[in-house]
């Protein structure tokens, strides 16, 4: 696969999936949307991902290059009908692009929590060999709260119903991060959007807690998403692909 990675602040990158990536024999190439690269030509790509960032999707006015990567999520999911994965601000991009709604949460969402898998996800592919109930790192203080028309529900919590979202065969969006890596918590607390959610719901001294549970659950973590990845692998695999045209010149993020 070559995968196209549409990154929102230098912090969020793909993690994990980068050596998994690598042991594959894949190759990726970051275009970092915040500080104006542009969005390139779709023909050299198999996957588009979408990553996480401090912004919402509604904030066009203050970030107006949200209005071209919609569309070109639009574009990517709903015409071409490529493979999609879009991870917590990427997930709300995809619900967004195609209709859906996204809204503030009354209390954000942090740390490590329950969720449970629908009936939907259950039977995914993209979630196959997943435990019914999984434990994930969350951080975001917006969330789908309406699904866009023919979407389908994964995973569910309390907190926060589309966790996990399909669109079509090929478009997925996780609310929650399943690409975090050894030094997610400590990078993300230097955020000062991430930080006052952190602290507004874990409280003074949060970051150590949460950097210390995730380092706990890591291997837990690091064997759901490794699973996920071939799962990912096997379904762009089976996509229709775009005519192939030259690699862009994007470097990728080390």
């Amino acid at each position: 696969m070559h995968i196209l990675v549409l990154q929102h602040i230098s912090i969020e990158h793909p993690g994990v999936f980068r050596d998994l990536w690598a042991e594959g024999g894949h190759t990726w190439s970051a275009v970092e949307i915040d500080a104006g690269e542009p969005i390139p030509a779709f023909d050299a790509f198999d996957l588009m991902v979408a990553m996480g960032g401090p912004m919402d999707v509604w904030q066009e006015r203050e970030h107006p290059w949200l209005i071209p990567e919609k569309a070109a999520i639009r574009r990517w999911v709903k015409e071409l009908g490529r493979p999609f994965l879009g991870i917590c601000l990427g997930h709300q991009l995809l619900a967004d692009a195609l209709g859906g709604k996204v809204t503030p949460m009354a209390r954000p969402e942090v740390g490590v929590v329950d969720i449970d898998l629908t009936a939907d996800g259950q039977t995914d592919r993209l979630l196959a060999g997943s435990q019914d109930r999984i434990q994930a790192l969350q951080w975001h203080g917006a969330e789908v709260s309406m699904l866009p028309p023919g979407g389908r529900t994964l995973a569910t919590n309390a907190a926060s119903p589309f966790q996990a979202i399909r669109w079509g065969k090929y478009a997925y969006g996780f609310q929650y991060h399943i690409e975090i890596a050894a030094t997610t918590v400590s990078e993300w607390s230097a955020v000062p959007e991430y930080k006052a959610a952190l602290d507004r719901t874990l409280g003074p001294g949060g970051a150590a807690h949460l950097d210390r549970h995730v380092a706990d659950s890591q291997p837990k973590f690091w064997a759901a998403v490794r699973q996920m990845n071939k799962n990912l692998t096997e379904i762009v695999a089976t996509a229709p692909r775009v005519a192939r045209g030259p690699q862009p010149r994007i470097p990728n993020v080390t």
